[in-house]
């Protein structure tokens, strides 16, 4: 009989699986980045691409976090885009705006440059998780895709958009383009998260920022059984690593995100932790979902507010505690690690 991995048995892994914890595991999405004066220095000059297709850099920076803050888990450094790049797309990070796409994907033609990711397309991810897993130690590593809804919506706009006016127009217009697209994104995002488990990361997160743009037929239609394809790939793959799903915005969505093939949905900070888990009939932990905003909030008024989510998790099958989206830029990084002690300190059993 196999023996479990301390990272595979950790705190994070044991909340997600719905299994008892001594405290509640904590981590912060965005906890590697502009925050920290240490990812600002080894950042500078030098682009965000080029950052994560470095394993040396992509391995410091997703471990100042930890270092600094105690948290329960590492999260991948990369960007939803990365394995758009890494078959061929022309794209770019543009500093204040995003992911731009040269040449947007509108028309069937187009599919053609899209083609599947393999692991030959993605070396330097499996090193650079390689290298991380053996520093972490037990601390377990989270990696991370885009779902095919929001990679979908940055190569239809050629870039973020506010109203994704060009993702519903395609969406609606021409439904079978839209759906052969977002099955090549599947593929893709499937291909990308299981490099990162093959490599020896402990779970991964599927994340759908722009999925609560969306009406729930919309949704239902469009964008659920391409994520379930991903969500389901990985379940049989690896069917012991737990699978976060999470999106903006998405409180009339969670049932439909959960029954996806999520073992945890991820909460943002519009709905209640007791809400989340009526909403998905009691049958999956759930993740955050603290007010990043609030970490700005005199330290009274944010020890409340932590003190009352550790609480409404417990009444959750499991509870992972983090933010209702990411951190915010002029965070103060003692504050965050003064919440993952506050956090430790409450939820102790």
């Amino acid at each position: 009989m196999s023996v479990p991995t301390p990272q595979a048995d950790s705190v994070l892994v044991r909340a997600a699986r719905r299994q008892p914890v001594p405290h509640t595991p904590v981590w912060f999405m965005r906890q590697a980045g502009r925050s920290l004066p240490e990812y600002r220095a080894i950042r500078a000059d030098v682009p965000m691409l080029q950052s994560c297709r470095t394993p040396e850099l992509v391995t410091e920076i997703t471990l100042q976090p930890v270092r600094r803050h105690g948290v329960d888990a590492a999260i991948f450094f990369s960007d939803i885009v990365v394995p758009l790049q890494a078959v061929g797309l022309d794209l770019d990070i543009v500093p204040g705006t995003g992911p731009v796409v040269a040449r947007p994907v509108r028309e069937r033609s187009d599919l053609d440059r899209l083609p599947e990711l393999t692991p030959e397309h993605v070396p330097d991810i499996t090193e650079s998780v390689r290298l991380l897993v053996a520093e972490l130690g037990d601390t377990p590593l989270i990696g991370f895709a885009g779902a095919p809804f929001t990679l979908a919506s940055y190569l239809v706009e050629g870039g973020p958009s506010k109203n994704h006016e060009r993702t519903k127009a395609l969406m609606h217009g021409d439904p079978q383009l839209w759906h052969d697209l977002c099955a090549r994104l599947a593929q893709i995002s499937l291909a990308f998260l299981r490099v990162q488990a093959d490599a020896g990361a402990s779970a991964v997160q599927l994340f759908d920022s722009w999925a609560g743009h969306l009406s729930r037929a919309d949704y239902l239609r469009f964008v659920e059984p391409h994520s379930r394809a991903v969500l389901e790939g990985m379940g049989r793959s690896h069917p012991d690593l737990p699978r976060i799903h999470f999106g903006v915005g998405t409180g009339e969505l969670l049932a439909q995100m959960a029954e996806a093939g999520a073992d945890v949905v991820g909460v943002d900070y519009r709905v209640s932790l007791p809400d989340a888990v009526e909403r998905t009939g009691g049958r999956y932990a759930v993740q955050g979902n603290l007010d990043p905003a609030l970490l700005f909030a005199p330290w009274d008024a944010l020890e409340r507010r932590v003190r009352e989510i550790v609480e409404e998790g417990r009444r959750a099958p499991g509870h992972i505690f983090n933010l209702g989206h990411g951190v915010l830029p002029a965070t103060d990084p003692d504050v965050l690690s003064r919440v993952v002690e506050l956090v430790h300190e409450v939820s102790r059993r």
